[in-house]
């Protein structure tokens, strides 16, 4: 079986920005090939990293070349895994299962076209939960943003019944009759063992992924006595309109920028 983060095959991508160079990978991630989009600024430079966690599941969400080459056009060196059953990877997308190795294996693979340490998670909607997992698993995270993220499994399934039917397939049952596998997707438990200062971004009026799961996360992190900010929006909902979508993308990389001294 292959060391997880190697690369088994690059292919060029076409990239909608002529400032950012885009790359399939093909990468191994607990014996599974599993694939994912790069994105690197054209223009030489000792740039920082980005794994960027996705939302949805299988084609809900999938990673956009659009928005991975906005972050790469800041300055940044971006990974955006697709996670195990997706465009052709092996394996079964597992909803923060032990897919969330699928984002600690993404880590390594950004290493390798990285002249610098440093490393920044961004996760949007169902990416929240595998980025605190990321963070909670490997200690070479330089900051983490949650973009309306989910935190906390149980809940998705309360406020969603349009997701119920997915989530006892592919969790395999409900909080009520199988707690323990939603229990250990959730990552309260072990809040402890991050050490990454993290930016909570949430609109208040989110209907996809609730306000609470951002209260409970801040709370979570502030009980732990762990480096949070948030940025909630009263008026937002889980998308954010254009203007002020471009606003926060240059705002939250600012603030990595102060964890870690992001070339931008």
């Amino acid at each position: 079986m292959k060391v997880d983060g190697t690369i088994e095959q690059k292919r060029p991508y076409p990239s909608p920005n002529p400032r950012v160079r885009l790359t399939e990978i093909l990468y191994w991630s607990c014996g599974y090939r599993i694939k994912g989009l790069l994105a690197e600024p054209v223009e030489p430079g000792a740039y920082d990293g980005m794994l960027y966690l996705r939302g949805g599941i299988q084609n809900i969400g999938m990673v956009r070349p659009a928005r991975i080459a906005q972050f790469a056009s800041q300055g940044l060196v971006v990974f955006a895994p697709y996670y195990r059953g997706n465009r052709g990877g092996e394996g079964r997308d597992e909803f923060a299962g032990d897919d969330r190795y699928d984002a600690t294996s993404g880590i390594d693979v950004l290493k390798q076209f990285l002249d610098t340490e440093r490393i920044h998670v961004f996760a949007f909607s169902r990416g929240g939960i595998m980025a605190l997992w990321t963070a909670i698993l490997r200690e070479d995270i330089t900051s983490v943003v949650t973009w309306s993220g989910v935190s906390d499994t149980i809940l998705t399934y309360l406020e969603r019944e349009d997701m119920r039917r997915m989530m006892k397939r592919v969790i395999g049952g409900t909080p009520t009759n199988s707690p323990e596998l939603y229990e250990k997707r959730t990552a309260f438990t072990r809040i402890g063992d991050i050490n990454a200062p993290v930016l909570i971004i949430h609109g208040e009026k989110d209907e996809n992924v609730g306000f609470e799961h951002a209260r409970l996360l801040e709370a979570a992190l502030v009980d732990q006595y762990k480096k949070v900010e948030t940025w909630y929006f009263k008026e937002l909902t889980h998308y954010f309109p254009t203007q002020i979508n471009v606003k926060v993308v240059r705002g939250l990389c600012e603030w990595m920028k102060k964890q870690g001294a992001i070339n931008v």
